[in-house]
């Protein structure tokens, strides 16, 4: 499949989007499958904490849940270069 002009706009709308959404959230938290897939993954990071709040809440939600906090930068990168491939798609020859 070759990539045209209209594959190539579309692409950076969508990295626009996701940037902007990476910006304006402060962090997600998985379920309990995406948790336990990352575990697998990672090995390393703990599924839960034991401080107060993570017991109260486990006894509330008894489901172990990852809180993951991407960092700012990520959101203007791909905010950044979502408007480069729009700007490229332009200068591309129409089909």
């Amino acid at each position: 499949m070759k990539f045209t002009r209209n594959h190539y706009f579309l692409i950076g709308i969508l990295l626009i989007l996701f940037g902007i959404q990476f910006r304006l959230v402060d962090s997600f938290v998985l379920n309990e499958r995406c948790t336990k897939a990352l575990d697998r993954v990672m090995r390393n990071t703990p599924v839960a904490s034991n401080d107060p709040f993570s017991s109260f809440v486990m006894q509330v939600h008894p489901n172990p849940t990852k809180r993951v906090r991407p960092p700012r930068w990520i959101g203007a990168a791909m905010v950044v270069s979502g408007i480069v491939i729009s700007l490229h798609s332009f200068s591309l020859r129409r089909h």
